[in-house]
């Protein structure tokens, strides 16, 4: 009777674990341009503000909705837009909302008003932020390998131009979100106050390179294996801008800057695909990047990973700081803890990991977390 009984519970849990749900989204009501196609926009089909698949298609009383099926249990970040970020939903006076956020554990109907249209309101010119201690390295430096240019950042400690000494560099992706938020598209991570401030409590200093993103190519160039987004087959450049970042950028900035060569001392991070891109270079070059940051990493689009992982053989001890927040995708936090038990089980490895529970898919969150990330990454 016992193991009959244990059947049972066996079957319930797999089933619920396996679980599909349906959300209904119903927008009843849209205070301006009702007229015009509006599509929603999340952690589901990576933040892309014009996917067709997500168009919303009209219902009765001149109302708008979408069906989104075949959801796995867990939190889900979305928004409204007209078809791009500039277009995206805001408050009735303007100002930036939140991510919107539904907890899927079973099918479900949700209505939605939208208050208003960011494109209706002026731009305000954003603020110059970058510290002092920031400078543009190169507004169009050469990446051999993609036959591209690049804009590169680098922080200097305010320490540097007063000593002979040397440095520890850190390598960053999505440069123009780390200093300045003039350039940032969703607001900056604050990098550079955040390193005034911390080095003076912990004495440990670091020079930071931020590398702009490609624009359009961001997804190719951060994807280390190839993948299909919503039906769309997206090219891997990860092998050759993981190349650019270890033989190129870093001899580079090595020649110019007094720095600590040594993979001890020479660490990578990113978010989203730029934690994903990270955590390739570091596997692809373990002689070169001895640490690596991993801000909400996007395992999902790329399952390959996990295998290459599992035989990954690291010559030098190797550190990896894993962050998720607990409201992003529903396979965030076990996609990142099922890449950080692959390397767990390693020998030279050593992990450490991080949940906020009510971080979203955002740069406000990992603004946050960076401060635990320095002060790990020194120790």
């Amino acid at each position: 009777m016992k193991k009959v009984v244990l059947f049972i519970l066996i079957i319930l849990i797999s089933a619920n674990c396996f679980s599909q749900f349906s959300l209904r989204l119903v927008v009843v009501n849209v205070a301006t341009k009702n007229q015009d196609d509006i599509y929603i926009t999340g952690n589901f089909n990576n933040w892309n503000p014009r996917d067709p698949i997500y168009k919303l298609k009209p219902f009765a009383a001149g109302r708008k909705g979408i069906v989104l099926k075949d959801l796995a249990p867990g939190n889900y970040a979305y928004k409204f837009t007209r078809g791009s970020f500039d277009k995206v939903e805001c408050e009735a006076d303007g100002r930036d909302i939140q991510d919107r956020i539904f907890n899927v554990e079973a099918d479900a109907i949700q209505e939605c008003t939208i208050k208003g249209w960011k494109d209706s309101y002026p731009d305000k010119p954003k603020p110059y932020t970058a510290s002092p201690q920031v400078k543009i390295m190169d507004t169009a430096f050469a990446i051999p390998q993609l036959n591209r240019k690049r804009r590169i950042w680098i922080y200097l400690p305010k320490s540097y131009a007063l000593s002979t000494k040397n440095y520890p560099v850190l390598y960053m992706q999505d440069g123009q979100n780390l200093f300045n938020e003039q350039t940032a598209s969703f607001g900056e991570w604050g990098v550079d106050e955040c390193l005034d401030s911390l080095q003076q409590v912990t004495g440990k200093e670091c020079i930071v390179v931020g590398i702009d993103n490609g624009g359009n190519s961001r997804i190719n160039e951060y994807a280390p294996y190839d993948f299909e987004e919503n039906k769309t087959k997206i090219k891997a450049e990860g092998k050759l801008y993981a190349d650019f970042l270890a033989t190129t950028l870093k001899p580079y900035i090595d020649s110019k800057y007094r720095t600590k060569k040594t993979f001890e001392n020479t660490f990578i991070a990113g978010s989203s695909l730029g934690g994903l891109i990270s955590l390739y270079t570091t596997m692809q070059y373990p002689q070169v990047f001895g640490s690596t940051g991993l801000f909400s990493p996007s395992f999902w689009t790329s399952k390959e990973m996990y295998v290459d992982a599992a035989v990954f053989k690291n010559p030098n001890q190797i550190n990896l700081y894993f962050y998720a927040g607990g409201k992003e995708s529903a396979t965030m936090i076990s996609d990142m803890n099922k890449m950080a038990d692959v390397f767990a089980n390693k020998v030279n490895m050593k992990i450490f990991r991080t949940v906020t529970e009510i971080g979203q898919h955002s740069e406000k969150y990992w603004h946050l977390a960076f401060p635990d990330f320095y002060v790990w990454l020194m120790k």
